[in-house]
C-alpha cells in the first residue's frame, strides 16, 4: 500500500479554470489516470453544450431555430428542462434565451447598446417558446438561440466529482472557475473551509464557508466580466426580461447538497435582487446562501451561521467584516 498524498491537476476548461484536488493512497499512477478521466469529463460536457462550438447540441438546436425540433439524449431533456423551470421560477429573468443579447452587448470593448438594439432583439428571447416533447428540443421562433451557460458549469462539477467517486477517490475538491463540490470529508476531522471573494477588492476573502463533508458551493457575482462607464458597473448577468444588468446585488454565494443545485439557486437570487433574492433563497430546502450587496452590506438567510464564521441572520447587516 502506498502512502497517503494529496494531488492537484490545473487545466483550462469553458473559458475558465479548473482545479481537482484529492488524497489517494493508490500511488501516482492510478491517481493521474482518475484525473485525467475526471478532466475528460469536463471537457465532454463542453463539448456538448457550448455554443461556441458548431459541432455542439446547443448549435445544433440553434441553427434549426423556427423550422424543426432536434432530437436529443436524457441528459440534454433534463438539463434544458432544468433551465425552463428556473427561468418559471424568477418570473423570467433568467432565461436560457437569453444570449442572442450578446450580439448588442461587448463586454471586452466596453460597449453598450445603442437605442433600439436591445428592443429589436428582446422579442426572442422568451423562455416560453422553448419546446421540450418527446426527446427533442424547439426553439419556435426563428433567430432564437438557447445558451445553458448559466448552468452548465455548475452542472459539469458535479459531473466531475461523480467521475473521480467513480474512479475510487473519496476525499477531495473539484473547483471549476469558482463553483465547487467537496467529495466525503477532510479525514482530518476539521471543516472543509472555502472562502468567498469580495466583489470589489480583488484578493480579499470577505468571508468562509465551511462544509463538515459532502456539499456544493456556488457564486453568482458583477464582478467577473463588466466594464464601468461614466461611473457605471456594467456586468454579463443580464435580465431577461430587460436586456439590461441585473442590479441591487454585487455577490450571491449559496451552500446546498450538490453544486449544480448550489448554482441553480445563486443565479436567481442574485437575479432577483437583494429582498426578493434573499426570500427566495429562505424558501428552498436544503439551501443556504448569502447576498453582498452593491452597497457592501451582507445579508445571509438564517441558517447561513451554521455553514461560515458569520455571526448572525438575515435580521442583521454587516457593513464590513
Amino acid at each position: 500500500m502506498n502512502e497517503r498524498a494529496l494531488y492537484t491537476k490545473r487545466f483550462r476548461v469553458m473559458g475558465g479554470w479548473g482545479i481537482l484536488r484529492f488524497v489517494d493512497d493508490r500511488g501516482r499512477e492510478t491517481a493521474e489516470a482518475a484525473t485525467a478521466r475526471a478532466v475528460g469529463e469536463a471537457e465532454r460536457i463542453e463539448r456538448k453544450y457550448s455554443r461556441y462550438l458548431p459541432e455542439s447540441v446547443i448549435s445544433r438546436i440553434n441553427r434549426d431555430a423556427g423550422r424543426t425540433p432536434v432530437a436529443v439524449d436524457p441528459e440534454t431533456v433534463d438539463l434544458v428542462q432544468q433551465a425552463l423551470h428556473l427561468a418559471e421560477a424568477t418570473g423570467g429573468a433568467f432565461d436560457p434565451t437569453v444570449g442572442i443579447l450578446r450580439r448588442t452587448w461587448d463586454f471586452r470593448e466596453g460597449k453598450v447598446p445603442a437605442p433600439g438594439e436591445l428592443e429589436d432583439l428582446l422579442p426572442r428571447v422568451d423562455y416560453r417558446q422553448v419546446s421540450v416533447r418527446n426527446g427533442t428540443v424547439f426553439l419556435r421562433r426563428e433567430g432564437m438561440e438557447l445558451d445553458l451557460g448559466g448552468i452548465g458549469k455548475e452542472y459539469a462539477v458535479d459531473r466531475v466529482a461523480a467521475r473521480l467517486r467513480k474512479e475510487g477517490v473519496a476525499c477531495g475538491v473539484v473547483n471549476l472557475s469558482g463553483d465547487l463540490r467537496t467529495l466525503g470529508s477532510r479525514g482530518d476531522g476539521r471543516p472543509w473551509n472555502l472562502g468567498v471573494m469580495d466583489p470589489r477588492k480583488k484578493g480579499r476573502c470577505r468571508f468562509a464557508v465551511r462544509l463538515l463533508g459532502e456539499g456544493g458551493v456556488a457564486s453568482s457575482g458583477d464582478y467577473e466580466r463588466f466594464f464601468m462607464k461614466d461611473g457605471v458597473r456594467y456586468h454579463h448577468l443580464l435580465d431577461a426580461r430587460t436586456g439590461w444588468p441585473a442590479r441591487g446585488v454585487a455577490s450571491s454565494t449559496v451552500v446546498g447538497p450538490d453544486t449544480f443545485q448550489a448554482g441553480l439557486a445563486a443565479t436567481a437570487a442574485f437575479l432577483l435582487g437583494s429582498e426578493e433574492g434573499l426570500r427566495y433563497l429562505e424558501d428552498l430546502p436544503g439551501i443556504e446562501g448569502a447576498l453582498i450587496t452593491e452597497e457592501g452590506k451582507i445579508l445571509p438567510t438564517s441558517g447561513m451561521d451554521r455553514l461560515s464564521d458569520l455571526p448572525g441572520s438575515i435580521y442583521s447587516h454587516y457593513p464590513t467584516l
